[in-house]
């Protein structure tokens, strides 16, 4: 940040983005490797059934409103007293939702919602209520880290937050070594007893790294106007209700394919093919705080621009040669451990989520590009026609019950994600024209001089 008055290269860019992009692969690799242990217990079809279309689905869904806290520091974190009034924000909205999080999993309302709103299947319905018990710190710890990871990409300090996400992998495997080895826990147990150790763990380093960064590097005031709780939440609000709109989409997912053919086959390859293309989509997903950290550089949009057209085509050509080669056996079979069925469920579904990685760079991009312009409402707007798209496909996939659950959801993700990328590349139009002339016009008088 501190380079705003020199021009961006790629070079800049990619020094920005690769600590960032190690630590969203590190975060993906955390479902995989959840997965490797789960399918070698005892009834690996019901645990992975239970935790990735019930445990995680509400998890993520409660924790939806927070998620955009790292874009929220990040773009607001000018100055103490900012980073002060975001941070009680952040206690008050993580103590409410952990209240909601307990009640869910500690009373009557789990068995309303996980029987008569998702449909799940029998089998699955207790081995989720003990993962959603055993999650409960989830979202308080993952506020808390991604409040703090803000204010150190903010301040050059991306690679912090890769070496804090490598030790939320540790403590997940960890977890996941001595449940497997010593212990012969159920998988959902297991699963989530590792999830949530390694949240806790990341946000405890995370806290401790921030504390200098905060003490030395962050301005007591800046020349930015103060920052009133109405400005914050005017820009909050409308990435929230994104991030919750995102996160909603799974429950609906796991209520849609339960009413289909195939259900608990498909409700436990999910999680598993998810787990492999985030793998990739991940590695885009990083960019956008690298989008929102540089715009204000000079010859920004030219280099970020260009950079993102390099992600989505590397990202996608590294999908594809998995998909068409024996590799997405050897990823599903040897290594995931599914059995027979699953594995050909998995192969065969994996070919609907060929776009997802490109068009998670594209979406980094451009909706950095809107965060920068503070038009936040554009980003909503796309959240609400992805999830009008993905439910159409999911409703006839319902109504026909023609085929398995795991292809109609895949591809009611795949055309969701489609019609979003399409909505941001119409209402980025004006932001992106506006930093195009300003990047040419440096660009002419830079030649001139």
């Amino acid at each position: 940040m501190g380079e705003s008055g020199s021009r961006l290269t790629t070079g800049q860019v990619f020094r920005t983005w690769w600590p960032l992009a190690a630590s969203w692969v590190l975060m993906a690799l955390e479902g995989p490797l959840q997965t490797i242990f789960v399918a070698r217990l005892a009834d690996p079809k019901i645990h992975l059934a239970a935790f990735g279309s019930v445990v995680l689905p509400i998890a993520m869904l409660i924790e939806a409103p927070i998620v955009m806290l790292l874009s929220a520091s990040t773009t607001l974190c000018v100055d103490r007293d900012a980073y002060r009034k975001i941070r009680r924000f952040m206690h008050g909205l993580s103590a409410a939702l952990t209240a909601l999080h307990a009640i869910i999993a500690l009373t009557p309302l789990y068995t309303l919602l996980v029987v008569s709103v998702l449909h799940a299947p029998p089998e699955i319905v207790e081995p989720g209520r003990i993962g959603l018990i055993l999650t409960i710190p989830w979202t308080w710890s993952i506020a808390y880290r991604r409040f703090n990871q803000g204010v150190l990409i903010r301040f050059g300090r991306s690679l912090t937050v890769g070496v804090g996400t490598f030790i939320r992998l540790c403590a997940n495997g960890i977890v996941l070594t001595l449940g497997f080895t010593l212990l012969k826990v159920p998988g959902t147990t297991l699963a989530a007893l590792a999830i949530t150790a390694g949240v806790v763990s990341e946000a405890a380093y995370v806290g401790l790294c921030v504390r200098p960064v905060v003490r030395d590097r962050l301005p007591q005031v800046s020349e930015a106007q103060p920052l009133s709780y109405h400005a914050f939440l005017r820009f909050y609000v409308p990435l929230s209700l994104t991030s919750l709109v995102l996160m909603g989409i799974r429950p609906v997912l796991s209520a849609a394919v339960g009413r289909m053919p195939n259900a608990l086959d498909s409700l436990a390859v999910l999680p598993v093919i998810n787990g492999l293309v985030f793998l990739f989509r991940s590695v885009g997903a990083a960019y956008n705080e690298v989008v929102i950290a540089h715009l204000d550089r000079p010859g920004s949009s030219i280099a970020l621009a260009r950079f993102a057209r390099w992600l989505a085509v590397a990202t996608t050509l590294g999908l594809v040669t998995i998909t068409v080669t024996p590799l997405s056996g050897v990823w599903f079979g040897s290594i995931s451990g599914l059995d027979g069925s699953l594995m050909d469920l998995a192969r065969s579904s994996l070919w609907l989520t060929l776009l997802l990685p490109g068009l998670a760079a594209a979406q980094s991009f451009l909706q950095g590009i809107i965060l920068h312009s503070r038009r936040t409402r554009s980003i909503t707007e796309a959240v609400f026609v992805y999830l009008v798209a993905s439910v159409v496909v999911l409703w006839v996939g319902v109504a026909w019950g023609g085929t398995s659950g795991a292809f109609v959801a895949l591809a009611s993700l795949a055309v969701g994600e489609i019609f979003r990328t399409a909505w941001f590349v119409w209402r980025s139009r004006e932001p992106r024209r506006v930093l195009r002339e300003r990047d040419r016009g440096e660009q002419s008088a830079t030649a001139e001089a």
